[in-house]
């Protein structure tokens, strides 16, 4: 490949075209035809119409067609398909025609049930999407990656992932991990210099960035020269032809294995029962029949579907409540959550930091105003004081804003932030002081760069002084600071840090702390000639001269403290995890209800102490952990899980994810989390929001409850069905049910009602339940008893009405009597299954709009069916009188009513036990 030679008329060249490792950063901009300001709109659009999006290929999805035609490889229905061919080979063309339409029927039901989850998946991966951080017409906006195009100007930091391949602009002490594309799992350094080897290997193209790649440490900017399949990971997704397999949940897996169980048993009752007619001498067609009757009662067909809906129409709800599930399996571990780890900052607080309070030369400020407004006062003594009137409060605003990389945006009235809040928030606050970000970048011209790192908890800038010399300015961790400071800026100047000031800058610190302030402090230092040359942290961040204190504030979420409540009642514990002062943590914490007075926070040294077996025995006894790396979060985490706890995890930094990666439920921070943390996570909460992780625990138990009664539901149905069979095959009496009967009861019970009762609205009593173990079976004893009872009731009434029938009149009047009976009861007892513990009318009827409509309409054609000619012709009954109808829907309100006293009679029990352990 050749260098760059009259690169800008052509505009943005293709990969192939251009070893842009050896292209110099100003030669690199030229090619794409663009600034380091960045593109403007109208050229964005012309390069995304001749580039497309910024994607890869993805494996086609699964069609429509083979959506349908899966309907059809159940062997199940080749059986009922056959028994309709064979129908219309002995003339019973009827019953072959209603057979194989309620066949289609049934299909066209699961292909809308599952076509109806693909689109919402898909709508889901389209939502997780990531984010990048793009400079465009010297504005800097937060865009989806896929709407990046060549010659786009990408503004990275710790925790990005890399948008596209990009050549390297400027960057400070920037590492990146590239292990996606070189399998090598350490970070490697970049720099900016182009390259003279001709064939570098791409490990060792330093001053480039890849799609796929992850940001480890530091800033940088980059020019895009690839997109999509251009790019070296699109080169090598290019060769590859895998498409990814579906997902499946373990309780998807356990039902799937739940319902292999239920086929063989169908089975074998099917071969013994059709034994025992042939030694009976049974008529070979009525023995087929009966058989293929036998096996449709057995089998709930419409299970899969219902689960696979009411887990992406459950998964839909989260998401309009700002809770993007990246993994199914996310919903099955959200119900058995019963301890939280949280960030304190933005997700139990508003995340909008606004400084409060300033203390530099001995003196103390207090500043009004909200938000990142940088409107407001600057108060001393009850009086508003003016920059004109201290110098001291603009050295402090000037060391905050020069060690700053976020940006204040006023758009449409509002001022909001791109960057770090706390940054943010010193942005604001010197704003009130008259000193702003371009001020600086023009009087003090930014040379170098140590990002934050949470193992020093200090950033730092070094800038070029009018005079040339260089200066940099720190802010951090108030001890961390202090530590690297020999001198104290004084208003008058600077002198030697005494004891004395030691001890009252750690007062002041304390102080504010327990005003629930977040307070950082703030340095700087002349470098001398020598120390220009070395500007790395260890080198810079040294005999510093301490300059002031800095008190922030952000309000505790309003419904943040009704979701801890929740939590309570739930029986979920909470532990609040932060980086800031113990003694601010713990006042947020009492505030907010999840401390109590005597409870204190344990700091990250005073956790580095303990062994992993003493964490464990009491992590169950501490509710807040303070001035904590990210690194602690993952023995947190694991001591949680060592006590058999189902934990939930959120995080928002890349240094978050092992710990978000060991929980069982990583959570991420939309807004504030980096794109590494978002990859690492099974959740993303878009709003940064405790009360939506809250939220989305509700919705976790919600649909694995909703799930759990609609398999309840089908099984006791088909107990019914089958067990009415049974009795009548083994006692010797015609078959009560025919084909069609079985085909429609499952058709209008088995469907519909099922998908309504799959995406019922969530129990409002579900989050004063206890939480859900680990290794609880869907199919428990009680499940088991509540299937069985109300199964066997409602094959008592059929049989009942049957036998009845049979005694005072013909066998094809009873099998309508039977055969109504048993779809008013199934319809009627959808309405008790709605719940395990509230009775019927505890249950808004209409808050499941859907389900009320189904019972209506099918209530409706049951009883056309027996007063119509030509429906009870298709459906092989006989015609009914109106009131024959009426008697027989009052028939089948038994089963409900027996529900309904099973309930009773079990909630009595149960507050009986709660009552004594009262006691």
């Amino acid at each position: 490949m050749s260098r760059v030679v009259n690169p800008a008329k052509a505009g943005p060249a293709k990969l192939d075209d251009r070893a842009w490792y050896l292209c110099s950063a100003k030669e690199t901009l030229l090619a794409q035809a663009t600034t380091a300001q960045g593109l403007s709109p109208d050229e964005v659009q012309r390069r995304r119409a001749a580039h497309g999006e910024n994607q890869l290929q993805q494996a086609p999805g699964v069609s429509s067609w083979h959506i349908f035609l899966a309907q059809f490889k159940s062997l199940l229905i080749w059986i009922l398909i056959a028994a309709g061919v064979l129908s219309a080979v002995l003339g019973d063309v009827v019953d072959a025609v209603a057979i194989l339409a309620i066949v289609l029927l049934n299909a066209g039901i699961g292909f809308y049930q599952e076509y109806s989850a693909e689109q919402s998946i898909a709508a889901l991966r389209k939502m997780s999407t990531p984010q990048a951080k793009v400079r465009r017409a010297g504005s800097l906006i937060t865009i989806p990656a896929l709407g990046i195009v060549p010659g786009d100007i990408l503004v990275l930091e710790a925790g990005d992932l890399v948008a596209a391949d990009a050549r390297l602009l400027e960057c400070a002490a920037l590492k990146c991990v590239e292990s996606a594309l070189t399998g090598e799992s350490n970070a490697v350094d970049k720099q900016i210099a182009p390259l003279t080897a001709v064939d570098a290997p791409l490990g060792n193209r330093s001053n480039m960035l890849y799609l796929g790649t992850t940001i480890a440490a530091g800033t940088g900017t980059a020019v895009v020269v690839a997109t999509a399949m251009r790019t070296e990971l699109g080169r090598i997704a290019g060769l590859i032809d895998d498409a990814a397999g579906d997902e499946t949940t373990p309780l998807e897996r356990r039902l799937e294995s739940f319902g292999r169980v239920l086929v063989w048993a169908a089975l074998a009752i099917v071969a013994m029962l059709f034994g025992l007619g042939a030694l009976r001498q049974t008529p070979w067609y009525e023995l087929v029949m009966s058989s293929v009757s036998l096996a449709i009662a057995a089998i709930p067909e419409g299970l899969p579907a219902v689960v696979t809906v009411a887990l992406s129409v459950g998964v839909l709800r989260m998401a309009r409540r700002r809770a993007l599930v990246r993994k199914l399996s996310a919903v099955e571990t959200l119900g058995s959550t019963n301890v939280i780890c949280t960030d304190k900052t933005g997700t139990l607080t508003v995340g909008e930091m606004t400084v409060r309070a300033l203390h530099v030369a001995g003196t103390g400020y207090t500043l009004s105003g909200t938000g990142y407004a940088p409107e407001g006062e600057v108060v001393r003594d009850g009086k508003p004081v003016s920059a004109e009137q201290t110098t001291a409060l603009i050295e402090l605003a000037t060391v905050l804003v020069a060690c700053n990389n976020a940006q204040l945006v006023h758009e449409d009235g509002d001022w909001t932030a791109i960057g770090d809040p706390t940054e943010a928030a010193f942005l604001a606050a010197a704003g009130k002081l008259g000193i702003n970000r371009e001020q600086i970048d023009q009087q003090l011209p930014r040379q170098s760069e140590n990002p934050f790192d949470s193992d020093r908890k200090l950033s730092s800038v070094i800038r070029r002084t009018p005079s040339g010399a260089s200066r940099v300015y720190v802010n951090g961790a108030p001890g961390e600071l202090l530590a690297r400071c020999t001198q104290i800026y004084t208003g008058d100047g600077v002198r030697a840090l005494s004891d004395a000031d030691r001890s009252d800058i750690l007062k002041q610190t304390s102080l504010l702390a327990q005003q629930a302030l977040r307070v950082l402090a703030s340095a700087k230092r002349e470098l001398d000639s020598a120390s220009e040359h070395d500007l790395d942290a260890e080198s810079v961040e040294r005999d510093l001269v301490f300059v002031g204190l800095s008190g922030m504030h952000d309000p505790p979420r309003a419904e943040a403290r009704p979701a801890l409540i929740r939590c309570r009642e739930a029986g979920i514990k909470v532990v609040m995890i932060t980086g800031d002062h113990a003694e601010t943590a713990i006042a947020i914490a009492r505030v907010l209800g999840i401390a109590g007075a005597d409870d204190v926070a344990l700091t990250g040294r005073e956790l580095d102490a303990l062994s992993d077996a003493d964490l464990q025995r009491r992590a169950v006894d501490i509710p807040v952990y303070a001035r904590v790396s990210p690194a602690h979060k993952l023995r947190i985490v694991r001591a949680w899980k060592a006590n058999d706890a189902v934990v939930a995890m959120t995080g928002d930094g890349v240094n978050d994810a092992p710990a978000i990666k060991g929980a069982d439920i990583g959570i991420a921070m939309g807004r504030s989390g980096t794109e590494v943390a978002k990859q690492a996570a099974q959740m993303i909460i878009t709003d940064d929001n405790f009360s939506t992780i809250v939220a989305a625990v509700e919705q976790g138990r919600g649909i694995y409850d909703n799930i759990r009664k609609t398999l309840q539901y089908l099984l006791a149905g088909n107990t019914a069905e089958l067990a009415l069979m049974m009795i009548c095959v083994l006692i010797g009496l015609p078959m009560p049910l025919l084909p069609i009967h079985l085909l429609w009861i499952n058709l209008v019970t088995d469907g519909l009602p099922a998908l309504c009762l799959a995406t019922d609205p969530i129990d409002p009593d579900v989050m004063k339940q206890r939480p859900r173990h680990r290794g609880e079976r869907i199919a428990d004893r009680n499940f088991l008893l509540m299937m069985l009872f109300t199964g066997m009731i409602t094959a008592a009434v059929a049989f009942a009405v049957y036998l009845y029938a049979l005694q005072h009149g013909s066998v094809e009047m009873a099998r309508t009597q039977a055969f109504a009976v048993l779809v008013f009861a199934e319809l009627l007892r959808s309405f008790g299954a709605r719940s395990d513990t509230r009775p019927v009318w505890r249950i808004p009827v209409f808050s499941n709009l859907n389900l009320v409509l189904v019972v209506l309409v099918t209530f409706s054609l049951q009883i056309w069916s027996q007063q119509s000619e030509m429906l009870s012709g298709l459906l092989k009954t006989s015609l009914l009188p109106f009131g024959d109808s009426l008697i027989l829907l009052g028939l089948g309100t038994i089963p409900l009513l027996a529900l309904e006293a099973l309930k009773l009679i079990r909630n009595r029990r149960r507050a009986r036990r709660e009552v004594v352990v009262t006691r």
